[in-house]
């Protein structure tokens, strides 16, 4: 019988390990290490998410159980106690590091046309105990981070995140990010900023948000819309010169599409798209609901609702290695042709994550029973 690897050791030779190694090196993560690498680390955590382990304890048990197949992916049984020690104190950095790379790896080899590149711009919280209260404030009754994510929707992938606490304003860390020149931005009202808006301006960005209330538009052009549908208004003007904190930066002009929602309601959209059909750029805005998706799908189906360590290097530590399992899952799916839906995949993969078994041959159980059983398991990727 032919040898086969583990299912965990097929799909850990998609890290980045030369990226890895050399972060480690950079920010010293290994100096002066006698018991735990900072590989083994991250192979027992990396294990936990796919797994679905829920404690360090359940990390150990289950590592130790199949101790005698950890050397096909060069891994080590772990203790908790120095697995918790070393969550807290190694940088998170090295794995914020290896998630950049496989952002970059598994993006397309024929770059997409900038115009058709759209990037969602959007933050969710995870919840957190009080034991975290010592680096993120609390907040009715109630402590959290943020992950604050740029999200491709085309190729489902996240292509940036960063970790903060709860209290830091969404446009803060947006302001950080860099900004392809070209490509369309959506985001809501948590992006409110005049100045971030004329910087994706001059970059030759579009980008579609919403207007709030209280903001005025000074109309120079209506332009004509169909009777009936859902567009109410379509008009051409510019911002209130004057604002809060002075005058506004953003001075070009921009367009102003009402669109009728549900019961009536109605929905200021803003663009400095000044041609393109009144109903793409309502779709554009409604497209931002993808990364919604993405963020219910990573609370329901990776361990972010219970945190193993409570400082923010380990809370930090955990969300990185949570998305760096969503994309090994997502690039072990894209290669393998034997099962057709991406959520069976990931469910296979979980029940099967020690054997011995080939990752692109796996295939959903006959049994109604073992169906049944395997549903605990939800969409891998959101549609």
């Amino acid at each position: 019988m032919r040898h086969q690897n583990s299912v965990f050791h097929q799909l850990t030779k998609h890290i980045p390990w030369d990226v890895f190694d050399r972060s480690v090196a950079c920010h010293g993560s290994d100096r002066r290490v006698r018991r735990l690498r900072t590989r083994d680390q991250f192979l027992a955590l990396l294990y936990g998410q796919l797994s679905g382990a829920t404690s360090l304890r359940a990390i150990e048990d289950g590592l130790s159980s199949h101790s005698t197949r950890l050397y096909h992916a060069n891994a080590r049984p772990v203790s908790r106690s120095t697995l918790a020690d070393a969550n807290a104190r190694r940088s998170f950095e090295v794995y914020a590091d290896v998630f950049k790379t496989l952002v970059a790896r598994s993006r397309p080899g024929v770059r997409r046309k900038l115009r058709d590149a759209v990037r969602l711009i959007d933050a969710t919280k995870v919840k957190l105990s009080s034991r975290s209260k010592a680096w993120t404030p609390e907040i009715k009754e109630h402590y959290a981070a943020k992950v604050h994510v740029v999200y491709d929707p085309h190729e489902a992938t996240p292509l940036n995140a960063v970790v903060t606490p709860h209290d830091v304003n969404d446009i803060t860390p947006a302001k950080a990010f860099a900004i392809e020149a070209g490509a369309t931005y959506v985001f809501d009202l948590a992006y409110y900023g005049f100045e971030w808006w004329k910087r994706l301006d001059d970059l030759g960005c579009r980008f579609v948000t919403r207007l709030k209330t209280y903001t005025k538009l000074e109309v120079n052009t209506s332009l004509p819309v169909p009777r009936d549908g859902a567009i109410i208004a379509d008009r051409i003007g510019h911002l209130s010169k004057h604002i809060m904190k002075g005058k506004n930066p953003f001075t070009d002009p921009v367009r102003e599409i009402i669109v009728r929602r549900d019961h009536d309601q109605m929905l200021r959209l803003v663009t400095n798209d000044l041609d393109a059909p009144a109903e793409e750029i309502a779709a554009l805005y409604k497209q931002r609901w993808e990364i919604e998706l993405f963020f219910k799908w990573i609370k329901q189906n990776l361990k972010l609702k219970h945190f193993i360590g409570v400082n923010e290097n380990a809370v930090k530590t955990q969300i990185y290695i949570a998305l760096i399992a969503f994309l090994i899952l997502r690039a072990a799916y894209s290669i393998q042709k034997s099962i057709p839906k991406p959520q069976a995949f990931a469910r296979l993969v979980r029940l099967n994550i020690m054997q011995r078994r080939d990752l692109f041959t796996l295939k959903e159980p006959r049994d109604s029973n073992l169906k049944h059983l395997n549903q605990m398991t939800l969409a891998f990727i959101p549609c």
